[in-house]
């Protein structure tokens, strides 16, 4: 383990698991000891995730899923209960997102935006929601974007009003559901991934032009990095703290 941060015993579920920054939380997670319902589209990257687990001496259940179907959000939370006996943890990180000037997007995009965001995490923590009262509590941490507070969100704005409706509802979901012992926070990482190496490449400079927005000089590990911090907004560390956006980018964003 990187810390002291103990997880055992306790149940995890995090969507879009496969790679990246899902992948990394997921490992981080099992590393303290949780056992992780990790989800995802395709079998094979969930697989070598769940491998890897395995190797740390972690135990990792896989869930094919499609965080635009209802009732496949609900077969991940069945899966979740039936395997590990209730869900403690939950971490809403898939999201497909079309990007694009608001003159050039389409219903059609706008829609798997909405369906795989504030709709795919409405409906999970709902479902979450019994599971975790019926064990006193738990910790929910869902994800934002500095897309949507940039000074300049062109091409952004759908993806980016999406993450934002996610916050809110976060914050009424930590408001209304603190007495029952569940904490629900956000996180808004900068992490490797393979869509943000694409996009570095394709920006103007490169990645050197990006990387000099960011006071600490590199993107975050998902692993080691933001799942640190996902770790530690599940743990008892963080019981006092609930209905707050944590940045982890490095200070890249001002989301004061």
């Amino acid at each position: 383990m990187a810390d002291v941060v103990d997880l055992s015993g306790r149940s995890a579920v995090v969507t879009g698991a496969g790679q990246g920054l899902g992948r990394g939380i997921a490992v981080a997670l099992a590393e303290a000891g949780a056992a992780v319902t990790i989800a995802g589209r395709t079998a094979a990257p969930l697989e070598a995730v769940a491998a890897e687990i395995a190797a740390l001496g972690g135990t990792a259940s896989i869930v094919i899923a499609d965080i635009a179907r209802a009732e496949d959000l609900a077969r991940i939370v069945g899966s979740a209960q039936d395997r590990f006996g209730g869900i403690d943890i939950l971490v809403n990180n898939a999201q497909q997102a079309v990007l694009g000037p608001i003159m050039e997007l389409d219903d059609a995009g706008y829609r798997l935006t909405f369906e795989t965001g504030p709709l795919a995490v409405f409906r999970m923590m709902r479902a979450c929601h019994p599971a975790m009262k019926a064990r006193g509590g738990g910790a929910i941490v869902n994800i934002a974007s500095s897309a949507a507070i940039a000074w300049d969100t062109t091409g952004a704005g759908v993806y980016g009003s999406m993450k934002e409706a996610i916050r809110t509802l976060s914050r009424t979901a930590a408001s209304e559901w603190g007495r029952d012992g569940i904490r629900v926070n956000v996180i808004a990482p900068l992490a490797a991934s393979p869509s943000l190496v694409g996009w570095l490449d394709a920006m103007p400079g490169g990645p050197d032009a990006f990387l000099a927005t960011v006071p600490l000089g590199r993107v975050g590990d998902p692993q080691r990095d933001v799942g640190a911090v996902v770790r530690f907004l599940a743990s008892d560390s963080a019981r006092y703290v609930t209905g707050a956006t944590i940045p982890v980018d490095g200070g890249q964003a001002n989301w004061q």
